[in-house]
């Protein structure tokens, strides 16, 4: 379990596939503190830890999480949201994040502000269920409310220390981003749902 806090940010230093899977090396001020088979969500994706090499640390991802998130983009360069898993004896100051990406969406509107920043995504209509007015979500594994709510698209307000701290600097028009709805609007939606085919 994640909180959507985003500890550091890390950097893409190489990409490598076997057969339908894709393995990356990812340097961070926290990969020296990771060990093997740990859980670390990396731009809201829960990977393993498999190596650590100094500040480097290489996790791999299969072809269900490909598909699923925008993995597939990553490319040596790129930044990287890093959270570890949070502990239990502390505050939860986002909300409660599986790490288990549901979708994607694309940045269609990006506005800079005074003093903030404002995003607008468009994410695929099956999922309008799970997005509503003032609601928590996870995008590249950053806890945010959102706003502007339509059937398919949502925007995001961005503080300067969010910007600053996470990879959402680089996001731009037509950007792919991940998303993790909240996980207690998908059980009342399953619930909802199993309800529904019973009559």
């Amino acid at each position: 379990m994640f909180t959507g806090i985003i500890e550091t940010i890390g950097t893409i230093e190489d990409v490598q596939t076997a057969g339908s899977n894709k393995t990356y090396w990812i340097s961070s001020p926290l990969s020296q503190e990771f060990k093997v088979d740990q859980s670390v969500s990396h731009n809201g994706v829960c990977l393993t830890v498999e190596e650590v090499k100094g500040n480097r640390h290489r996790v791999t991802a299969i072809a269900e999480t490909l598909q699923k998130s925008n993995l597939n983009h990553w490319k040596t360069g790129h930044l990287v949201n890093i959270e570890r898993c949070m502990l239990m004896n502390g505050r939860l100051d986002g909300h409660i994040v599986q790490g288990h990406v549901d979708t994607t969406a694309v940045c269609i509107d990006k506005k800079t502000l005074e003093g903030s920043w404002e995003f607008r995504f468009r994410f695929p209509d099956q999922f309008g269920a799970l997005v509503i007015e003032k609601g928590s979500i996870s995008l590249n594994g950053i806890s945010l409310t959102i706003f502007n709510v339509t059937k398919n698209e949502f925007s995001v307000a961005i503080i300067p220390y969010t910007y600053e701290h996470t990879n959402i600097q680089q996001i731009e028009k037509q950007s792919v981003i991940n998303l993790e709805f909240d996980m207690v609007g998908k059980y009342i939606a399953r619930k909802i749902e199993l309800t529904a085919g019973r009559n």
